[in-house]
């Protein structure tokens, strides 16, 4: 075949329906679009970022210190999409900040909320250039199907800058007209959500962000510090977030990870805490990369089922994901592509090893501080759980307040009744439903009760009487009035076997066992280890007896 002469016309043309599909219909979170524009700014060498809000006339716009652009910089790589600072500059900028940006199409996020947006950019030793993108007329040209040479942008009006100008040495300026409804919510509301988003807004000294014209800083996730309960650093991570956690109730765990990751995971004391005060957020477990969030709640490609998901955030910062040839990053920047293999070592290592040890751990510290841990957790029964539990609800009622002079003494105290009063607890559920099972045993089988028995009964009545006359009582303390119900476990074990010779096993020489133990129950008497030990075996050996009795 022979060559075709007209070869060297051939070029690739662009249509311009292409930015709908890599911008404005791809990103649809506002704090995404505004973290598109930030990262720039960092990317940039910037120290700070203004965001100004005005929400009356619906505009809104980002301003940065960076290192601008001129005519040729804004044409060449502004406005040139898929250009990357990588391709000249490497993977850091000349402050050595780590780049955040990689496939050159996150300008196109800036389309996606306004429908006017206006550039302004300047260098140190160069004016004010840019232009103005206007999406009704973007939306014309897209429908005839224009390719990006035949779509010019129009020129600044430099009114809308006329307040932000000044001291502005050089930087990047974008104004935001007619928004599509993303201001509604506060600055407090945006200040939380970036302060969440962006790591390095609140650790790097050199780079801050403001929203009209307060910084964000870890102040903005007050309320979650505030609720932190426990803190696991992983290889040796630290920074003013978790260094300032106020009421941790026990030292930080740390763990050492095989892969280049650092991080934390925090719990807080109740699910609900994990809310971010102001916002419709949670905290989560979030992939950090370079500073940035990149995804949000990761364990959700590795969902547990256990309880202690609802009470867990963190961040896992994983530098190392970012790297030269491979973008691990999906196309709307919100998310990371699941079959990286990096990523994949990352969920594989979280699911096996450091859930495991936070889910085991978290159960232990829980029941250290006398909190519900996990019921799943084989530590203890679930029964020991629950009577855990009411015990430390009910010990509320007796926390003095924190400025109360005996408070250390008290909840002293309280630390060391609390197990015995969550044994005695159970114990007397075990009592409670025995004797009561037996009782009703008797009543249905209509069993005759002895003499000695009855004689016991009379006591128990008179004294009672006597005992509610001198309180004022004249009204019924017990539920049913009938005799049984004054009849304790020796004497309706003997009544339910008939003699106190019954043929081995004998409830009723259980009960003559259990009777002293049992008092000391019910009369809130604290039991010796063996005492406890005794009462346990016996009160086995009383459930198997009765088990029998009732099923015949």
């Amino acid at each position: 075949m022979a060559d075709d002469p007209q070869v060297d016309l051939y070029r690739f043309e662009i249509s311009l329906s292409v930015l709908n599909h890599l911008g404005r219909n791809l990103y649809r979170n506002f704090i995404t679009v505004l973290g598109e524009a930030i990262s720039n700014s960092w990317d940039a060498d910037a120290n700070n970022v203004w965001i100004e809000i005005n929400r009356e006339k619906s505009n809104f716009s980002i301003k940065d210190d960076g290192v601008g652009m001129d005519a040729t910089s804004f044409q060449s790589k502004f406005l040139k999409i898929g250009y990357s600072k990588r391709t000249e500059g490497g993977g850091r900028s000349p402050k050595d900040r780590p780049y955040i940006g990689a496939k050159g199409i996150g300008k196109l996020a800036l389309l996606s909320c306004a429908k006017r947006i206006s550039v302004f950019s300047k260098t140190d030793n160069s004016d004010y250039t840019g232009g103005v993108i206007d999406n009704a007329g973007l939306d014309e040209a897209i429908k005839g199907d224009q390719s990006t040479e035949e779509y010019p942008l129009e020129g600044l009006n430099f009114d809308l800058i006329a307040g932000l100008r000044s001291d502005h040495e050089q930087g990047t300026i974008i104004c935001f007209e007619e928004t599509n409804d993303q201001l509604r919510n506060s600055d407090v509301y945006l200040r939380k959500l970036l302060a969440l988003s962006f790591k390095f807004s609140l650790l790097d000294a050199d780079f801050t962000i403001h929203v009209n014209g307060t910084p964000v800083t870890i102040d903005d996730l007050k309320s979650l510090s505030e609720a932190t309960q426990f803190l696991w650093s992983i290889n040796e991570y630290s920074d003013a977030f978790v260094e300032g956690l106020p009421n941790l109730e026990k030292p930080k765990t740390e763990i050492t990870s095989p892969l280049a990751i650092k991080g934390f995971i925090g719990s807080v004391k109740k699910p609900a805490m994990l809310k971010i005060t102001g916002t419709e957020e949670r905290a989560t477990i979030d992939l950090f990369v370079n500073g940035r969030l990149r995804e949000k709640n990761i364990i959700r490609h590795i969902p547990t089922q256990r309880i202690v998901e609802s009470y867990i955030y963190g961040q896992i910062h994983f530098d190392t994901l970012d790297r030269e040839g491979v973008d691990p990053f999906t196309s709307s920047r919100e998310g990371v592509v699941e079959d990286d293999e990096r990523f994949r070592n990352l969920m594989d290592y979280l699911k096996r090893e450091l859930l495991s040890q936070i889910i085991d751990d978290w159960d232990k510290l829980r029941l250290e501080v006398r909190d519900e841990g996990d019921d799943e957790n084989t530590r203890k029964s679930k029964r020991e759980r629950k009577a855990q539990a009411l015990v430390a609800e009910a010990t509320n009622d007796y926390v003095p307040d924190d400025d109360a002079p005996a408070k250390d003494d008290v909840d002293a105290w309280l630390k060391e009744i609390m197990p015995d009063a969550e044994f005695n607890t159970s114990a007397y559920v075990d009592c409670f439903l025995s004797e009561n099972l037996v009782r009703k045993y008797i009543s249905h089988k209509s069993l005759p009760l002895k003499s000695n028995v009855q004689s016991q009964i009379d006591k128990y009545k008179k004294q009672e009487g006597e005992y509610k006359g001198a309180a004022n009582i004249s009204f019924p303390i017990r539920q049913a009035s009938f005799d049984l119900s004054y009849v304790d476990m020796n004497d309706l074990a003997y009544t339910a076997e008939g003699n106190k010779k019954a043929p081995s096993p004998s409830l009723w020489a259980d009960a003559g066992a259990f009777r002293p133990i049992r008092n000391a129950v019910g009369h809130t008497g604290r039991l010796t280890k063996t005492a406890k030990n005794h009462l346990n075996l016996t009160f086995e050996n009383i459930k198997a007896r009765i088990r029998t009795l009732i099923s015949t």
